[in-house]
């Protein structure tokens, strides 16, 4: 209510601002920088005690001591745990599972099979599967397990250079269709149709080039 009178913000004494930080620091996902949260995590014990033994130690500085400390605690642990929720994510997005031991013929099938039925988000993910597993049984890209769409396309469009803007739409795609939410539609299939056929004649004229390039004197 206006006029109220605030409560001050509540300042942690020292041994519950040090139970704080150990219970923080010691979450999984901070575990693989444990050297450097773990000589963190040392010295915040040390400044932690010594303001308890301090018997000179005015009560306002200890505590804006604690909460600094606390919080500069809670920003370093959020600032290393940064590249493994990234990774985390990253290996949620990936287009083939490990376990995913399906040809591409037979992905191609699920993704017919689900169109057929006017599942247009089944079929566009499955279809772009298809093109991913066909670039690895015709060796264009190495058999990788957990490989993102953007990965996927990037690499492959460094060797099939004529398709890489249409890989690099059809990988968006699947990224939103498969994670982001978005509804797929019959136009949405139609573009991945028209992008595994566009693979297929950029993998043969690569193939050709290839074949009927002179052969190297020695």
């Amino acid at each position: 209510m206006p006029g109220a009178a605030q409560e001050p913000p509540v300042v942690p004494d020292a041994p519950t601002a040090r139970r704080w930080a150990v219970d923080e620091l010691a979450r999984p996902e901070y575990h693989v920088q444990r050297s450097l949260l773990g000589r963190l995590l040392d010295w915040l014990t040390e400044q932690f005690d010594r303001v308890q033994q301090g018997v000179q130690v005015d009560g306002r500085v200890a505590a804006l001591v604690i909460a600094v400390a606390v919080l500069l605690a809670l920003a370093v642990a959020w600032w290393v745990a940064g590249p493994v929720r990234r990774g985390s994510a990253s290996a949620s997005r990936a287009v083939l599972a490990e376990d995913d031991v399906r040809t591409a013929a037979q992905m191609r099938a699920a993704a017919d099979a689900a169109a057929a039925r006017g599942d247009w988000t089944l079929a566009v993910v499955e279809r772009f599967r298809s093109v991913v597993r066909d670039l690895e049984e015709r060796a264009v890209l190495d058999e990788r397990p957990g490989r993102t769409a953007h990965e996927a396309t990037l690499e492959a469009g460094t060797r099939l250079a004529g398709v890489a803007t249409a890989l690099d739409a059809g990988g968006r795609l699947f990224d939103d269709v498969a994670y982001g939410g978005r509804a797929a539609t019959d136009r949405d299939d139609a573009a991945l149709r028209e992008l595994a056929a566009q693979v297929a004649a950029a993998r043969r004229m690569a193939a050709t080039r290839s074949s009927s390039a002179p052969a190297v004197p020695r």
